[in-house]
């Protein structure tokens, strides 16, 4: 009897663990094949973008973050990058958005594109974006001097990621000296204005030179801060350049001040080629954001879930 017994426990107990051997070869075999369907989706995303990211001017700190994220993923081997305009590429986003095609762009934030479309970034994992930043004022030397209370209002200045983000909505609808006129005069921003002029004696048509960025950011900012300034009675020039050119500017004096450096990252070259040759008055606005972004509906959390093109 105890022969027999211990023999049937012996068959179960073989039975029992090629079972178990079994069912965790199934679990790997499974696993490989949702890895596996995995990768062909996300080739299949890749070869229907026509390995191609979609960006802006060829001159933005975000530009060159990219050539260094083409440098530095493998699985971007052989990714083509078309630099545009900053309308173009919003436009090419939009008609992808509006027939839900996938597509990669070069994106920001603080950006009304966020608040229009359901999108996200790309994670980052190499940190070639860099981590959260923040845009900053920097003024020609001798302002404090030559124009004591432009210096004053510029250095106080400062707003947060929702109130740029607000005024950038709305000035899809009007032009951006419309929109900041309606800002600096809305019931909800009038205190905040008049922290920025408070005990500030008003001039008499001043003129004051500022630079900006073609990035719908750097205008909102500008054109608040020329509608400050024409309040207190000075004469403002508006002056859009290249990213190059706007931190060259100021530190050359052919500006007075410019509000749209993003640090230390997006034009962190840019600032380094001409640092103590201007004065950096601080940060105007926290969390900011640049990076690879998609629409929310494709399937891809990573830049690294990209496929390579060959």
């Amino acid at each position: 009897m105890n022969k027999y017994f211990w023999k049937k426990i012996s068959l179960l107990l073989g039975l029992s663990l090629a079972i178990i051997i079994s069912g965790c070869g199934g679990d790997d075999k499974e696993e490989e094949k949702d890895s596996q369907a995995e990768n062909e989706t996300n080739l299949n995303v890749s070869e229907e973008m026509n390995y191609t990211i979609t960006g802006i001017e060829p001159g933005a700190g975000i530009t060159q973050a990219t050539e260094k994220a083409l440098e530095g993923y493998e699985n971007l081997s052989g990714w083509e990058f078309q630099t545009a305009s900053t309308a173009a590429m919003l436009t090419s986003l939009k008609d992808a958005y509006d027939n839900e095609e996938p597509i990669v762009i070069t994106g920001w934030s603080p950006h009304w594109m966020f608040a229009e479309w359901d999108l996200k970034y790309l994670e980052d994992p190499k940190g070639i974006y860099g981590d959260v930043e923040y845009i900053s004022t920097i003024v020609r030397k001798d302002l404090k001097t030559d124009m004591p209370e432009a210096y004053e209002i510029l250095d106080r200045f400062h707003w947060e990621p929702e109130d740029m983000e607000n005024l950038m909505q709305q000035a899809q609808e009007m032009e951006f000296e419309e929109a900041a006129k309606k800002w600096v005069e809305h019931d909800d921003n009038k205190e905040r204005v008049s922290e920025w002029t408070e005990g500030l004696q008003q001039v008499d048509g001043q003129k004051i030179k500022l630079v900006l960025t073609p990035w719908d950011t750097e205008r909102s900012s500008a054109h608040v801060m020329s509608q400050v300034l024409e309040n207190q009675g000075y004469d403002v020039t508006l002056t859009p350049v290249d990213p190059s050119v706007m931190i060259q500017a100021v530190a050359t004096g052919d500006a007075d001040a410019s509000l749209a450096p993003w640090l230390p990252r997006t034009h962190g070259d840019f600032y380094d080629a001409y640092e103590g040759e201007f004065e950096d008055l601080g940060e105007n606005l926290k969390g900011a954001k640049i990076g690879l972004v998609v629409p929310e509906y494709m399937d891809i959390k990573s830049i690294e879930e990209l496929e390579a093109a060959d």
